[in-house]
């Protein structure tokens, strides 16, 4: 999920690849991160498998993918729904899999090498519908406390309405969804986009790695979207809400996001309203009190967060994350940027923390370094070749509903 020389994106950047999970992780840990939910959209029902694990030396960690698992979900302790795996450590429902209020809901998985975990059974609660949903442009919003500076802090700040149910004690949790016109589909790391192979016989579609004598050290080249392309955003914190002190109250001008002013271009996004258990509620409360409210993005959280999931036949081990059943209220609000003011950094430099460097560029943007010209020639296209937008968690070809060109 992501060091030019402007630090006003440093913030932006981090946010954009650090996981909430993730953070709650201690140094010099080795545990299975479980993440997913059943929800009563009509969507792709997700469940994601990883393993985090920290380097002995130093403690700092990364995240790999578990493959190959075999993943199921039962339904009322008798239905019982495979998901197949789409993307590394990515597990997906079959399609029309939904859930239904009231419905109970286990998580039951084994690993490629035979070892056994499953979650608490979740009971999906109701969740009330969103009234209305508008926002407004503070060219402020943004903390400066996480930025480091007060450079760039502006965002739209969106807000909704709903009415809490007087007769049952809510939970509530807020995630959103942004999507952003995105230009720019492939990055190459010291070589060049390739749409052939060098005969022009078979598809590659990849990066091709300079070979001696072609590029001396480290150089980037991006290239440019070849069919419509949305960049999928999702947000970097933790939101969640217990209705005690306003149970059966018409609740008004909740702020639920601060979307980032990356570009000039309208944007939409999607406000998900998800009902939780307590259970899953007090799991979320931990997560956001340990990466929010511990003085800043680059605090180390004291522990790492256990969910309801266990090894079966290890009850010792630490399993990280949560399993959840929510029914969710998902209203989408187009964002024109139109009323707001200041200079935006643009979405590529904002989520990358530098400057598009296009093949054809003789110097980088970023560095001001001679960039090597390919020794590439092709009968079939000319360069520099475009890249193909793909679907995936942080990208899509398929416009968006609610999007307005």
């Amino acid at each position: 999920m992501r060091v030019p020389t402007l630090l006003v994106l440093v913030w932006l950047t981090a946010i954009a690849c650090i996981d909430p999970i993730d953070q709650t992780l201690s140094q010099h840990v080795n545990v299975v991160v479980v993440e997913g939910s059943i929800t009563n959209l009509t969507e792709p029902q997700l469940i994601y498998l990883n393993r985090s694990k920290s380097d002995s030396i130093t403690g700092r960690f990364g995240t790999l993918p578990l493959t190959g698992a075999t993943v199921k979900v039962y339904v009322d302790s008798s239905q019982v729904i495979t998901y197949q795996e789409t993307l590394p450590g990515r597990y997906q429902s079959p399609a029309g899999f939904t859930g239904q209020v009231g419905h109970t809901y286990q998580l039951r998985l084994t690993l490629k090498d035979g070892t056994y975990y499953q979650s608490s059974p979740e009971v999906m609660p109701s969740v009330p519908a969103v009234q209305k949903i508008y926002q407004n442009f503070n060219s402020t919003s943004l903390s400066s406390g996480l930025l480091n500076n007060d450079f760039y802090r502006a965002a739209n700040d969106v807000y909704i309405d709903w009415q809490d149910p007087i007769d049952e004690h809510n939970y509530y949790r807020w995630d959103w969804r942004l999507w952003e016109r995105q230009v720019w589909c492939k990055t190459c790391t010291s070589g060049w986009y390739i749409i052939y192979d060098l005969d022009d016989q078979n598809l590659v579609e990849d990066c091709f790695a300079a070979l001696p004598g072609q590029g001396a050290g480290y150089f980037i080249n991006d290239y440019s979207c070849r069919n419509n392309c949305w960049a999928v955003i999702r947000n970097y914190d933790t939101k969640v809400f217990d209705d005690r002190f306003s149970n059966g109250s018409l609740i008004k001008n909740h702020r639920i996001a601060q979307i980032p002013y990356y570009q000039v271009n309208g944007c939409l996004v999607e406000i998900r309203q998800s009902s939780l258990t307590l259970k899953a509620y007090q799991y979320d409360k931990m997560v956001q009190e340990q990466t929010q409210n511990t003085g800043g993005i680059a605090d180390t959280p004291p522990t790492a967060l256990i969910g309801n999931i266990t090894n079966v036949t290890n009850l010792q081990e630490r399993v990280v994350g949560y399993f959840r059943a929510s029914a969710v209220s998902a209203p989408r609000l187009w964002i024109s940027r139109q009323e707001n003011t200041g200079n935006p950094p643009g979405l590529y430099h904002a989520l990358n923390s530098r400057l598009p460097s296009s093949e054809d560029a003789e110097y980088d943007p970023n560095t001001g370094v001679v960039k090597p010209k390919p020794q590439l020639f092709s009968k079939l296209y000319s360069r520099p070749p475009t890249a193909p937008c793909l679907e995936g968690d942080n990208s899509t070809p398929t416009k968006p509903i609610g999007w307005r060109d």
